[in-house]
C-alpha cells in the first residue's frame, strides 16, 4: 500500500481508510533530481512544523510527533512550512546578513570582512605592573583625545621617561636586560587601547636599542638619566628640528597669490602655513574635511585665529570637485611612508591626491623621515584602523549613528595614496621623489632602524 506524504493533511479516520497517493503524482524513481530535492525540502519543513506544534498537542514518547487534536491545524502547518521554505530561500540569496534567527532568537553578526581592522578599546582593567602614566595615556588614546602620529609618539616617549625614572633594577639583574622586560607590558597596554602607529614602533625600537647598549657598570640613576636624555634628543632631532627644516623647504614653494589646499589636519602642514604667512607671503587656504573626526575644524581655528588670520575656505570632501579647479598647490600630511613610495594617511587623502593629479595640480606630502617604514603596502584594506563609532559631544564633533543588530558602521581611519599621485615628498633630508623613498635609510645612515 502506498505511503502518504508527510505534507498531506493527517486523516482522522482509521488506518485502513487512509487516502491513497494521487494518481497524477509520479513515483520518486521517475522524478528528476530537482523534483526529489524539492520533495525532501517540503518533508523536512513539515517535520519541523510538527515539532514546534508538539507541546501544544501534548508531548509523547517514541520520537514520532503526534498530530494536533484540532482538525483545523493542518492548514496552519502547511502555511508554516511554506513560510519556512521561503525564509530559507531568502537567506540563501542574501549576500550579507545582519542577524541570524535560530530558534526565534536574533544573534548579531558583524561584517567579518572588516573584522581585522584595529578598533579603539576602552581600557576597563589593567593587567600586570602598569605605570600610572601609561594607564592615563591608554585612556587618552582610546578616547581619541590624542590624535596624530607626532602627538602620539611624543606622548608615548614622555610617558616612558616617567616609567624609566620610577624603575628600580631588581637584585641580581642588570638595567640593560631587565628594563626591556619591564617595558613590554607597558607597550602591550598601549596597544590594547589603540593599535600602535608606525612612528611609535620606530621610536620604541630605537629606545630598546639604546637600553640594550647601556653600560652595565654605570650607576643606575645615571643610566636612567642618560636614557631620558636620549629620548629628549630623539624628540628634538627627529620631530621638532625636522619640522623646522620641512617648514623652510615647503614654504619656499609657496608664492604670493597661491591657493593652497590641505586635507584634515597635519601638525607639520599647520606649521608650514603659519610660518609662510608670518613671513609676509599672501595666499589663501582651502581646508577640506571629512567625518567622523572632522579634524579640519581644529586646523581652521588655528589658521583664522590670532592677530594675523589667514583667508580660509572650509568644505567637506564631496565639495572637492568644485574647488580643485581654483587650487595651485596641495599640501598633505602623512601617517607613514613605505618603501614603494606609497603614503599612508587619513582616509580621504588618496581621493584628494588623485583628483589633484587629474587636474595637473602638484601634490606635496610633508613628512618626517622617522615615519618611514621599510615594508611595502599596496592598499589600505590589509591593515587599517577603525575610527570611533560614537564621538562625545565634549569634543565639539557630531555624534555618529550608533550601531544596532541591523546596522554595522565602518569608518576606516586611513587610506593608501599610490606614488603615482604624489609629486614630491618634503622631508628634513630634502625634497624626495616618490620613486626614491627607499633611499631614506641610506641618507640617514640607517639610524632609524
Amino acid at each position: 500500500m502506498p505511503v502518504p506524504s508527510l505534507t498531506d493533511p493527517p486523516s482522522t479516520s482509521t488506518p485502513a481508510a487512509a487516502p491513497a497517493k494521487p494518481q497524477g503524482q509520479p513515483s520518486q524513481k521517475s522524478m528528476t533530481k530537482a523534483e526529489r530535492r524539492e520533495l525532501q525540502e517540503k518533508q523536512r519543513a513539515a517535520k519541523a512544523a510538527l515539532k514546534t506544534q508538539q507541546p501544544q498537542g501534548g508531548g509523547g514518547g517514541g520520537g514520532q510527533p503526534k498530530a494536533p487534536k484540532n482538525p483545523a491545524a493542518p492548514p496552519k502547518k502547511s502555511q508554516s512550512a511554506e513560510t519556512s521554505k521561503q525564509g530559507a530561500s531568502a537567506g540563501k540569496d542574501a549576500i550579507t546578513t545582519a542577524d541570524d534567527t535560530t530558534g526565534g532568537n536574533a544573534v548579531s553578526r558583524s561584517l567579518r570582512i572588516f573584522s581585522h581592522f584595529g578598533l579603539p578599546k576602552q581600557v576597563s582593567h589593567v593587567k600586570g605592573d602598569i605605570h600610572p602614566a601609561i594607564i592615563r595615556l591608554g585612556l587618552l588614546f582610546s578616547e581619541f583625545k590624542i590624535c596624530g602620529a607626532n602627538a602620539r609618539c611624543i606622548a608615548t616617549l614622555t610617558a616612558f621617561k616617567s616609567v624609566i625614572q620610577d624603575y628600580t633594577t631588581p637584585p641580581n639583574h642588570t638595567l640593560s636586560r631587565h628594563l626591556m622586560t619591564h617595558l613590554s607590558p607597558q607597550i602591550t597596554h598601549l596597544v590594547s587601547a589603540r593599535p600602535m602607529s608606525v612612528t611609535m614602533g620606530n621610536a620604541i625600537r630605537q629606545l630598546k636599542l639604546e637600553i640594550s647598549g647601556s653600560d652595565i657598570d654605570m650607576v643606575e640613576q645615571d643610566a636612567k638619566d642618560a636614557l631620558c636624555l636620549k629620548i629628549d634628543n630623539y624628540i628634538r632631532d627627529r620631530i621638532i628640528y625636522a619640522d623646522e627644516v620641512i617648514q623652510d623647504l615647503a614654504g619656499s614653494k609657496i608664492k604670493d597669490g597661491d591657493v593652497i589646499l590641505t586635507f584634515a589636519r597635519s601638525s607639520v602642514v599647520e606649521k608650514i602655513l603659519l610660518n609662510a604667512y608670518g613671513k609676509g607671503k599672501k595666499f589663501s587656504i582651502i581646508v577640506v574635511d571629512s567625518p567622523p573626526l572632522l579634524e579640519g575644524k581644529a586646523l581652521l581655528n588655528k589658521l583664522t585665529s590670532g592677530p594675523n588670520p589667514i583667508p580660509c575656505t572650509y568644505a567637506l570632501l564631496p565639495a572637492l570637485p568644485s574647488l580643485i579647479t581654483e587650487v595651485t598647490t596641495v599640501l598633505l600630511g602623512a601617517h607613514a611612508l613605505f618603501s614603494n613610495g606609497a603614503v599612508y594617511s587619513r582616509a580621504g587623502t588618496a581621493l584628494v591626491a588623485m583628483m589633484a593629479k587629474g587636474h595637473g595640480v602638484p601634490v606635496m606630502v610633508c613628512c618626517e623621515t622617522y615615519k618611514f617604514s621599510e615594508g611595502v603596502m599596496v592598499d589600505g584594506f590589509g591593515k587599517n584602523e577603525s575610527a570611533p563609532m560614537k564621538v562625545t559631544k565634549s569634543t565639539g564633533r557630531p555624534e555618529a549613528v550608533s550601531p544596532s543588530q541591523t546596522l554595522e558602521i565602518l569608518n576606516p581611519l586611513y587610506d593608501l595614496t599610490p606614488a603615482t599621485f604624489i609629486t614630491a615628498v618634503v622631508t628634513e633630508v630634502g625634497l624626495i621623489p616618490p620613486s626614491s623613498i627607499s633611499s631614506i635609510p641610506l641618507a640617514l645612515g640607517k639610524t632609524i632602524l
